[in-house]
């Protein structure tokens, strides 16, 4: 019997366990919600948190933010069917938060108030770029919902032993309402304090499951290690670089694509730059950034324990059985590690991890919700629709309407990917974000020539290059592990497209410039950048 059918046999021995243990986490990250709600007054509050959390508090909410179902379970499964490849995820995402702490999080923080179309219509033709700021800052949200929205499906069809579609498809509807639900009434602070807790909760879990492992090879890595490769059923080519990214020349400019994603694509997504919004100074953006370097390294090196841990005590075979991408690679060994699908205590530590695991999804999901339906609201209604003349209550209830609306789509577009690696559809958030926001925000930091025109190319360009590579991808099409396995329409060779979109967003950024006759605004521009680098005048 495959291993989800054991889970599956498992859990409907311990529901009353794993349902309860379900209901205490969503019911007390919607209680934290609620009375944070009850404190949001104005549209700081609901956009920024009041500019009232700590460096650590935010270091720790950004964690919560960045560690999504992607981190748990996506990069847990990549490493366990393809050893050392799969561990570039984790170097990827880790190695691309020194980018934005070097160059995005102060400037950032001191530039703008609530999203990142503040930054580039300070010195810009507003309703343009604001309008193309929005449009972004969506497309990058929804990409990332996705990969939220097939994990919440994959993890709750394993515990509850669902099979049929219709039921998977169900529990993808029923995280969109909590989604929804989390944003509209807690906005930021509610978001922020729910991220914080599911931040400790993720690694005290993480914690618990590297330790037991390590205990089952007497903390011998090299024992961990050399297990993991005979149970692969690729032996030590499982510990070597290669087995994904290394069989042709097409794999490589994968891996190249990938990397260059991973790296600058954190500085780009809007859910984590309206993050450095939310603490009163520059100095304390800056700490908040290096304390969510310091725990999100803790987690990846984590992940070491966790993936080549399925491996070895899982075997390839069978984590394929339970889901074909492996994303249930992390939960199923948590049950192994706990005494297999049998015992009380193999249901107790799948139940306590996957409850983990999706309260990091409802987290995750309320952010990138707030960041797109925010965006929306202060750029696109507020400033493009009303031209700066609508009430901040007004501005909310918009925002609240756009959650909705954005919510839907989420939930739709995640009943076809819930097949997908979550890791693998997350890299292609990132892809489009490093295309997109990366080039204009750099370029409207740091290059005085630049011009309206300059930021529309390099944002549609980026974003319309990046998107429309995607679609005729293996991702979409063509493969056993694609959205939609049964057709093949794909002519682009690579999974992720960022080799070709992001040097595009910044040449177009470039070019767009060079052949404007627009007359850059250097006074504003001068304005820009000693706010930027003193904070002086920041909101």
């Amino acid at each position: 019997m495959s291993p989800s059918l054991l889970a599956a046999e498992s859990a409907s021995d311990n529901r009353p366990l794993i349902v309860t243990l379900f209901a205490v986490f969503v019911l007390a990250t919607l209680a934290i919600t609620v009375w944070a709600g009850r404190q949001t007054k104005d549209a700081t509050d609901f956009y920024a948190g009041g500019r009232q959390f700590s460096g650590f508090q935010n270091g720790l909410a950004i964690s919560g933010d960045y560690m999504s179902a992607a981190s748990f379970l996506g990069i847990a499964g990549a490493i366990a069917l393809s050893g050392y490849d799969g561990f570039l995820y984790s170097i990827g995402f880790l190695v691309a938060w020194l980018v934005a702490l070097l160059l995005v999080a102060e400037p950032l923080r001191n530039s703008g108030r609530y999203t990142m179309g503040d930054v580039l219509a300070y010195r810009m033709r507003q309703r343009p770029v604001r309008t193309a700021a929005g449009v972004s800052t969506i497309v990058v949200s929804i990409f990332y919902l996705l990969a939220q929205m097939a994990g919440a499906g994959v993890l709750v069809s394993l515990l509850l032993g669902i099979t049929s579609e219709a039921g998977k498809i169900l529990i993808v509807v029923l995280v969109g309402v909590v989604m929804i639900l989390y944003v509209t009434i807690g906005g930021m602070k509610g978001t922020t304090w729910v991220q914080m807790v599911k931040a400790v909760l993720l690694i005290a879990g993480t914690l618990l499951i590297t330790f037991l492992v390590l205990l089952k090879f007497n903390f011998n890595i090299s024992d961990l290690l050399g297990e993991a490769a005979k149970n692969s059923g690729m032996g030590e080519a499982f510990l070597e670089p290669g087995l994904k990214y290394g069989i042709n020349s097409t794999t490589k400019l994968d891996f190249i694509s990938l990397g260059i994603a991973l790296v600058l694509g954190t500085a780009g997504l809007p859910h984590i730059l309206i993050r450095f919004y939310t603490v009163p100074t520059a100095r304390a953006a800056r700490n908040s950034v290096n304390w969510a370097i310091g725990i999100i390294g803790l987690f990846y090196l984590m992940t070491i324990a966790l993936g080549f841990g399925a491996a070895a005590l899982l075997g390839h075979d069978d984590i394929i059985a339970s889901n074909k991408s492996g994303n249930t690679a992390a939960p199923l060994l948590a049950e192994e590690i706990g005494g297999g699908p049998d015992s009380t205590g193999g249901a107790i530590l799948l139940a306590v991890i996957s409850a983990v695991a999706f309260a990091t999804i409802l987290a995750v999901v309320a952010g990138l919700t707030l960041a797109s339906s925010s965006s929306f609201a202060h750029d696109l209604y507020a400033n493009v629709i009303r031209k700066g003349e609508a009430t901040q209550k007004e501005e909310i209830s918009a925002a609240r309407w756009a959650t909705v609306g954005i919510g839907t789509v989420a939930v739709v577009l995640g009943v076809f990917a819930r097949d997908l690696n979550v890791a693998g559809l997350v890299a292609l958030a990132f892809a489009v974000a490093a295309s997109a926001n990366l080039p204009t925000i750099l370029y409207s930091l740091f290059w005085k020539r630049f011009t309206t025109q300059g930021a529309l190319w390099s944002i549609y360009g980026g974003l319309i290059s990046s998107v429309f590579l995607v679609l005729f991808s293996p991702v979409v099409s063509g493969k056993e592990t694609s959205m939609f396995p049964d057709v093949d329409f794909h002519w682009f060779p690579l999974e992720n497209p960022g080799l070709i979109s992001i040097p595009l967003g910044f040449l177009l950024g470039w070019l767009g410039t060079f052949v404007s006759k627009e007359e850059p605004d250097r006074e504003k521009y001068a304005e820009l950048e000693v706010r930027s680098l003193t904070g002086h005048g920041a909101h």
